[in-house]
C-alpha cells in the first residue's frame, strides 16, 4: 500500500474481501470492527502486563487469531472461498481452552462473582472481555448468509472466559484480592 487512504469509501460504503461493495453501517462491519476493538483493548491490556501472569506469546497468539476472524467476517463467502489464513479451526479453540486450564491452575477456587477490577492490567482484562462478549452477540445476530463458521463462534466464547480467568490470575500474581458482590 502506497497511501493509507484510498477515498473509496468516501461515499459510505466499503469492500468485503471478494470485491462486493456494502456499507458502512452494513451489520458485518460492526461485527468485524468490534472484533477489532477487542483486538485494541487486549493490546493495551498487554501494554500493561508485568509478563508473571501470562506469556506474551500466548496474547499475540490470540491477536493473531483475532485478525483471522476480522477477515473471516469481512469475507464475502457467498462470491469467495474463506481464505487459509483467515479460518479458525478446532485446534485454534482447543488451545485455548489449554491455556484456560493453565491460567486456572494454582489460582483460588471461585465460590461468588467477582467485581471487575484491581490491577491495570487486570481491569483492562475485564474490559476486554465485555467487548468480547459484545462481539458474540452482534456475529450471532449477522443474517444467516454471513454467520461465521461454529469454531469462530467458539473461539469468541472461549476467548472471554480466558480474559475472565487471565483478569483473575492478574490479581493473584500481584496480591490484590478479589472484590465480591
Amino acid at each position: 500500500m502506497s497511501k493509507i487512504y484510498t477515498r473509496t469509501g468516501d461515499d459510505g460504503t466499503t469492500s468485503l474481501v471478494g470485491g462486493k461493495r456494502v456499507s458502512k453501517t452494513d451489520p458485518r462491519l460492526e461485527a468485524y470492527g468490534t472484533i477489532d476493538e477487542l483486538n485494541s483493548f487486549i493490546g493495551l491490556m498487554l501494554s500493561t502486563m508485568d509478563g508473571k501472569a501470562e506469556s506474551t506469546d500466548n496474547i499475540c497468539w490470540i491477536q493473531q487469531k483475532l485478525f483471522n476472524t476480522g477477515g473471516c467476517l469481512a469475507t464475502d463467502t457467498a462470491s469467495f472461498e474463506l481464505p487459509e489464513s483467515c479460518r479458525i479451526s478446532p485446534a485454534d479453540v482447543e488451545r485455548l481452552e489449554h491455556m484456560i486450564d493453565a491460567l486456572e491452575e494454582g489460582l483460588p477456587q471461585q465460590r461468588s462473582f467477582i467485581l471487575p477490577g484491581g490491577t491495570q492490567a487486570a481491569s483492562y482484562a475485564h474490559v476486554a472481555r465485555t467487548v468480547c462478549r459484545r462481539a458474540e452477540r452482534i456475529i450471532l445476530a449477522l443474517p444467516d448468509c454471513a454467520k461465521a463458521p461454529c469454531d469462530l463462534l467458539k473461539f469468541i466464547n472461549r476467548l472471554s472466559d480466558y480474559l475472565f480467568v487471565l483478569a483473575r490470575r492478574i490479581n493473584f500474581f500481584a496480591g490484590v484480592g478479589e472484590k465480591i458482590w
